[in-house]
């Protein structure tokens, strides 16, 4: 079954199974990824903290992995 990314998933649970996103991440401004935030906020937090759209990036994730 494939990794899918929604809202609610964790930012640190995204990078465990999908590294290849990270450059997203970092593209959009998040760049604390190793912070201990990014093993316990949801992508939804991370958007709202750092004034992305949560849905632009869910979906660029989502690419990603399928990729």
């Amino acid at each position: 079954m494939a990794f899918v990314i929604t809202k609610d998933t964790i930012i640190g649970d995204i990078l465990d199974n999908a590294p290849e996103t990270a450059p997203i991440f970092l593209e959009m401004g998040m760049h604390c990824l190793g912070c201990p935030s990014a093993r316990s906020e949801c992508v939804a937090d991370a958007c709202a903290v750092h004034g992305v759209d949560a849905d632009e990036i869910v979906a660029k994730l989502n690419a990603a992995v399928k990729k």
